[in-house]
């Protein structure tokens, strides 16, 4: 199993965990998977550059929430190197743990 297209990401700071919805080699472009990850599982796999942008996001948003303007951070999130980031800790992480693979769904 590879994942072959990161379709969407969300950084969900009130459950704590990154969202993705994802396509792996196997699944038709019908498909994808959806998935959610604990921040703990990314920093145990030592992906700390993901918590890292992360941080920096949650950091800027806790300084002044009222006055937040998102794009200002959308650097941070449509950077392809980010996304790169993603896609190669969840092939490992699928790897690791197989029996966490989402079920591919029709959309």
């Amino acid at each position: 199993m590879e994942i072959k297209e990161l379709v969407s990401f969300y950084i969900n700071d009130s459950s704590q965990t990154l969202d993705v919805t994802f396509r792996t080699l196997l699944d038709s472009d019908d498909e994808i998977r959806t998935s959610q990850i604990e921040f703990s599982e990314i920093k145990n796999f030592g992906y700390n550059i993901l918590l890292t942008k992360i941080n920096e996001f949650e950091n800027f948003i806790d300084e002044d929430e009222d006055d937040v303007d998102y794009d200002d951070f959308d650097y941070l999130f449509e950077d392809e190197e980010f996304e790169d980031d993603i896609i190669t800790f969840l092939n490992e992480y699928y790897l690791i743990n197989p029996k966490n693979l989402p079920p591919s769904e029709f959309f």
